[in-house]
């Protein structure tokens, strides 16, 4: 199940939306740019690397251009490979924009930055001993998906469902779309407990869906309702 957009229009732009997906976009021309050699120590100069992050080992001196806490923020630019990019980059269009709505630029930019710090420290404390950088944004727009679900669980998204043939595009609340894919974070994390290795980091997502949702109430605008209903479509005539 693929989203594709929400039927929840903003009433401001969503300027930090847009920036964050710019900067990610530009960290990941600039680290594809790099040859492999170089590209290898870029990741371990900005990915949040556990066993780093909680003073267990220390990176070499030419390899430690930020504080390890650092890391925890610089990580968030950082992306995998296109498709990881791409599908990060999708879901933060999709919903960033709304919450970014309901707290404004400057609180969203502080919420965006806790979440992802708060997932990488879900990730970091699975694995402390962990030599192997986390990067991506996938923990703080874990934690957009968290705040988006307990204010618009009833806005309509449409997604692509690839089932071969029969593959379609249908609407289905934002709540289905959320719930499942969270219960596909607890049900991957359950299965990758014991396994060493790199891969996707299941408990950032975790940690930060349930900081998302645990932070939104202090975040949002006083006047919006929890499990509201989404913003009414513009009239395009007005």
């Amino acid at each position: 199940m693929i989203p594709l957009r929400d039927d929840n229009p903003t009433e401001i732009t969503p300027v930090v939306t847009v920036a964050f997906i710019v900067m990610c976009v530009l960290v990941f021309l600039y680290e594809i740019s790099l040859p492999a050699q170089t590209n290898e120590a870029f990741v371990y100069m900005y990915g949040a690397i556990p066993a780093v992050v909680f003073g267990h080992v220390q990176l070499p001196p030419e390899l430690m251009s930020l504080p390890a806490y650092g890391t925890l923020f610089s990580s968030m630019f950082l992306h995998g490979g296109w498709m990881h990019l791409i599908g990060n980059m999708l879901y933060l269009w999709i919903f960033g924009n709304n919450i970014e709505d309901v707290m404004g630029h400057a609180k969203f930019v502080l919420f965006y930055g806790i979440c992802g710090v708060i997932a990488a420290l879900s990730h970091a404390v699975i694995d402390p001993e962990s030599t192997i950088p986390m990067v991506g944004a996938s923990g703080a727009i874990s934690g957009v998906l968290g705040a988006y679900l307990l204010l618009y669980s009833r806005a309509r998204v449409l997604v692509f469902i690839p089932i071969g043939f029969f593959s379609q595009m249908i609407h289905v609340p934002a709540a289905v779309v959320l719930g499942l894919w969270f219960l596909m974070q607890l049900f991957s994390g359950g299965m990758s407990l014991g396994h060493e290795g790199g891969g996707v980091a299941f408990f950032a997502h975790i940690g930060g869906f349930i900081a998302g949702m645990t932070l939104i109430g202090l975040f949002k605008h006083s006047h919006i309702k929890f499990f509201n209903q989404p913003h009414p479509p513009r009239d395009s005539n007005r």
